[in-house]
């Protein structure tokens, strides 16, 4: 990694894979406090980094206080296993099913190219899925505690269009079949989404916003929480 003009760590691209979807990059950069730092762009959008996690560490913590006994969960996508790291850290939890649709994250946790990747799925409560989330949910064939999804930060903020399709009724619709009694499907969103909220109420008796403040760097943000019984 080389120094740039202004005596900084210039940004390193340490991994990178291709596939029908789109590009994935994993870079590194130096912080202000000199920490290393990993980042990953998905289509040339930033998706997450390691130093943000705000929002998927506060917000899986959100979901899991809605659920009277969150033994079997989903979580959709892996990124860089934060989300899955929370969800792991609660007690409650027996199995933990991760759907990941980009082979290439799943190898970077495995291998050690994300170094808290290896230790967090050679926890025996996770089984690793490489799969979209609709295939996964259309083929699942146990039932589910908590199903809590974090697809590009919700409606509006996509990195490949067929993604839209989860947040459409048909796929809310077989998430509702998973759901054991007292179950919880749980989506979250960078921005109010109207749409789908009208969405999960056409098809849940029971569903509704959250506002969720986080913060990122020290930085406000309000988050949303879509809930549905």
């Amino acid at each position: 990694m080389q120094d740039g003009l202004n005596g900084a760590p210039e940004v390193a691209e340490i991994a990178r894979a291709e596939s029908e979807r789109g590009e994935v990059v994993l870079r590194r950069r130096v912080n202000e406090q000199a920490a290393e730092v990993l980042e990953l762009r998905v289509n040339g959008v930033f998706v997450m980094d390691t130093l943000e996690t705000g929002t998927e560490i506060e917000l899986a913590a959100a979901a899991l206080e809605l659920v009277p006994d969150p033994r079997d969960v989903v979580v959709g996508g892996l990124g860089l296993g934060f989300t899955t790291q929370r969800v792991l850290a609660d007690p409650r939890v027996e199995k933990v099913m991760v759907v990941e649709i980009e082979d290439a994250l799943i190898g970077w946790m495995r291998d050690g190219t994300v170094p808290h990747g290896p230790a967090l799925l050679a926890d025996q409560r996770v089984r690793v899925v490489n799969a979209d989330i609709q295939m996964a949910i259309a083929e699942a064939r146990s039932t589910y505690d908590l199903v809590l999804l974090d697809v590009d930060n919700g409606p509006g903020y996509l990195v490949h269009a067929d993604n839209e399709r989860v947040y459409q009724e048909a796929f809310l619709a077989r998430c509702r079949e998973l759901l054991n009694p007292g179950g919880v499907l749980v989506v979250w969103s960078a921005a109010a989404a109207p749409e789908l909220l009208a969405a999960m109420r056409a098809v849940f008796d029971d569903a509704e916003e959250q506002e969720h403040a986080v913060l990122l760097q020290d930085r406000p943000e309000t988050y949303f929480l879509y809930v549905a019984r």
